[in-house]
């Protein structure tokens, strides 16, 4: 089944949507970020993983000051239609401390 932007519900987090971000070969989970529609609609048309950055309050494309840009795979939903999945072949380390994912600590 396919989705429109349209049918997504950015309503119920105040305009963003949560996005798990998995590398597409193993699945392994790189990061947890946001989108509106303007990242979802860039991401889209480029291909390439853009988000809402928060900490910054504006729309920027992953890796554009590092290189370690997110190729976009594939683009899933879930059920409600308020969280996203992006499968993507990640270029490089995938967490701002230069770690592969930003899935490395453990909690005692």
């Amino acid at each position: 089944m396919k989705i429109e932007i349209a049918g997504l519900d950015f309503e119920k987090g105040d305009g963003l949507i949560p996005v798990v971000v998995q590398e597409a070969r193993t699945l392994e989970v790189l990061t947890l970020a946001y989108t509106n529609r303007a990242a979802l609609v860039l991401t889209q048309s480029t291909g390439y993983a853009h988000y809402y950055r928060r900490s910054k309050g504006r729309v920027m494309k992953k890796g554009v000051t590092s290189g370690n840009v997110q190729k976009i795979v594939s683009i899933l939903t879930d059920c409600d239609n308020d969280a996203l999945v992006f499968l993507v072949d990640q270029m490089g380390p995938a967490c701002h401390l230069n770690e592969r994912t930003c899935f490395h600590k453990t909690v005692q």
